[in-house]
């Protein structure tokens, strides 16, 4: 029966859905916490968390108590009218992340897309660049979201193939990473940027960990000196931290761990508690002044329901030590994965739970290890073939790490040459 059950969920889907993923061979039913069920009740434990999603944990009581309890007040109106819990979300969001102005989407990519508009406009307005003109610097291997404007700038191939044409407005820089050689923290990107900037440069957007990308870190200081590149050419810092904002690093947001501030943040994933899509740009009212009436908008973007369950949301990462437990715990995580004794392992790398884990090139898929360690009860995702990424909920206790590292260690010892 239990393979059979299985089967079943995954075949409705293969023949009923469009084929723009390829799940891991698991069909699910239930989560608790840390934990998720199949359809067999077979448990696992979560190092995935929706892509930072659900780092509240999963069904968790008190987000699931607020969304049921709006739900049966109002749960849309649309943004043509007032609603009381979106006043209290954006003023809370609002002071917590210093931003004096905040609009509210749904999705990690609608967002960005609003990040996108908001810098042109500023880029036209106040800067003075002529109509059309404006250019946003990204990086190389980024990863903002899957809209046709989005992947148009992406340097992944997959993602471009077939969906041109693209609009233009973007340059490609490169990325700075942990193993970077430069002498100057991250000269040659630095530079890659700066040779880029023209007066008709309106912002760099970049994550301040790539995800997608292979939890892609890049050396320490080099956000400090991309904020000095920009404040010297007069160009807006916008950083896209839907993956690692919201406590995932170890801190509210990852940009704190360099001290700086960007003009501009987007958020989403854990915004929503792991119960409904909410994202948010953030920035300040010269910015977003450049909005009027009209000029943009979304039929759910800022619902009561969505703003109410986004408003507890981060209420909890401070109420239940999230933060911090996911600075303490993914420190932890990190350096037990660094000693397991294998030579499959090229890199662990990351911030708080957030670590990805790069393996070489010529020892075993990444792939395959997720299958393998799915056998055993833990459930992660590969990204580029080579890394394996582990992100569980931001609850997650030593003792269930513990549980987690023991399968892991013998799973990529059995790869050992």
């Amino acid at each position: 029966m239990s393979k059979d059950l299985q089967s079943n969920y995954i075949e409705k889907e293969a023949i009923h859905g469009a084929q723009n993923y390829s799940p891991l061979p698991v069909v699910l039913k239930k989560g608790d916490g840390v934990y998720l069920w199949d359809v067999n009740d077979k448990k696992y434990l979560d190092m995935m968390s929706a892509y930072s999603a659900v780092s509240h944990g999963h069904s968790h009581p008190e987000l699931v108590s607020t969304l049921v309890n709006q739900s049966k007040k109002l749960a849309i109106a649309s943004r043509a009218f007032y609603t009381e819990p979106l006043a209290d979300y954006i003023e809370k969001l609002s002071n917590l992340s210093g931003f004096t102005s905040v609009l509210p989407m749904n999705t990690g990519a609608e967002a960005v897309e609003t990040a996108i508009k908001a810098a042109r406009r500023w880029g036209y307005f106040t800067k003075g660049i002529e109509e059309n003109k404006a250019e946003i610097i990204v990086a190389d291997g980024n990863f903002h979201g899957r809209t046709t404007t989005i992947v148009g700038f992406s340097s992944e191939p997959d993602y471009k193939k077939g969906f041109g044409p693209f609009s233009g407005g973007f340059k490609t820089a490169e990325y700075c990473s942990s193993n970077c050689e430069c002498s100057k923290v991250c000269e040659t990107s630095i530079n890659s940027i700066e040779s880029l900037v023209t007066d008709n440069t309106c912002a760099v957007l970049v994550e301040p960990i790539q995800g997608e990308g292979g939890i892609v870190t890049p050396r320490a200081g080099w956000l400090k000196q991309l904020r000095e590149v920009c404040t010297q050419n007069n160009v807006l810092l916008i950083l896209d931290e839907i993956q690692s904002g919201l406590g995932r690093t170890g801190k509210l947001f990852a940009y704190e761990h360099e001290n700086i501030q960007p003009d501009g943040l987007i958020l989403g994933k854990a915004l929503g508690g792991g119960l409904l899509p909410v994202s948010a740009f953030l920035s300040s009212r010269e910015i977003m002044d450049h909005f009027n009436p009209g000029s943009h908008g979304s039929t759910f973007g800022g619902n009561p329901l969505a703003a109410a369950v986004a408003s507890k949301a981060l209420d909890l990462l401070y109420d239940d030590n999230l933060i911090e437990n996911s600075r303490v715990m993914g420190d932890y995580l990190a350096n037990q994965l660094r000693a397991i004794d294998t030579n499959i392992i090229k890199e662990v790398r990351g911030k708080g739970l957030w670590i990805g884990v790069e393996l070489h090139k010529d020892s075993v898929k990444a792939k395959q290890i997720c299958l393998d360690l799915l056998e055993i009860g833990i459930l992660a995702k590969e990204t580029h073939e080579t890394v394996i990424r582990f992100a569980p909920p931001l609850i997650i206790t030593k003792e269930q790490i513990d549980w987690a590292l023991e399968k892991i260690r013998t799973t990529f010892k059995t790869y050992s040459k």
